[in-house]
């Protein structure tokens, strides 16, 4: 005879917290929203000042950002009670992304120019945004296949803590990767602009 019991957990979360449910094994179940917020402006310097402005502003730098990502982890763990022994029964991770993109009003009505500098930037921020939700999809595929490898436990309250600790360690080094992918980012950002207008420019004269 053996006991199965069902243990809410909550995990942590990077930019803003999040709460979960459980069930079996499986693929981490993971959603990917989108929202936009609008800016104005007529030139570079106006775009700037807009971006500063109106962008999100993120928990974790407390600055305005030209984009962001939310990102929530979630999860349950199922506990199976057998033979003395407590080992993990099922897991449930979740996932949920929501990237906050800038979308410029004036786009039909700018110079060719600027519109063409803008439209760089944007798919640029896009980039930016999407590798960070692939990043934490990683990290939730990794959390799932640890939870499930955790060995049984003499009791429960023992396993529940492994897990925890596990969940923690595995989020921590999700943040820290994010937080590397934004230094190299934000270090790279001017070069890596005259890389992207030059490759556009010599596309568009093909």
């Amino acid at each position: 005879m053996f006991l199965m019991r069902r243990v809410h957990r909550l995990f942590g979360a990077v930019f803003l917290l999040c709460v979960i449910p459980a069930q079996a094994s499986a693929e981490p179940v993971i959603t990917k929203t989108y929202s936009y917020f609008k800016i104005g402006g007529r030139d570079a310097d106006d775009l700037d000042r807009e971006l500063d402005r109106r962008g999100p502003m993120t928990r974790n730098t407390g600055h305005r950002h030209p984009g962001a990502t939310e990102i929530k982890f979630g999860g349950d763990v199922t506990y199976v009670e057998k033979g003395g022994r407590c080992s993990v029964g099922g897991t449930r991770v979740t996932l949920r992304t929501h990237m906050i993109l800038p979308r410029w009003s004036n786009r039909s009505r700018a110079a060719a120019d600027l519109g063409f500098i803008w439209d760089t930037l944007s798919m640029d921020i896009k980039r930016h945004e999407e590798r960070h939700a692939e990043i934490a999809r990683n990290h939730a595929r990794q959390l799932e296949r640890a939870l499930m490898a955790l060995r049984p436990q003499k009791s429960c309250e023992a396993l529940e803590t492994l897990v925890a600790e596990t969940t923690k360690s595995l989020l921590e080094a999700h943040d820290r990767q994010q937080a590397r992918f934004d230094q190299v980012e934000a270090a790279n950002f001017d070069a890596r602009m005259m890389r992207l207008l030059q490759y556009r420019m010599e596309r568009a004269r093909n």
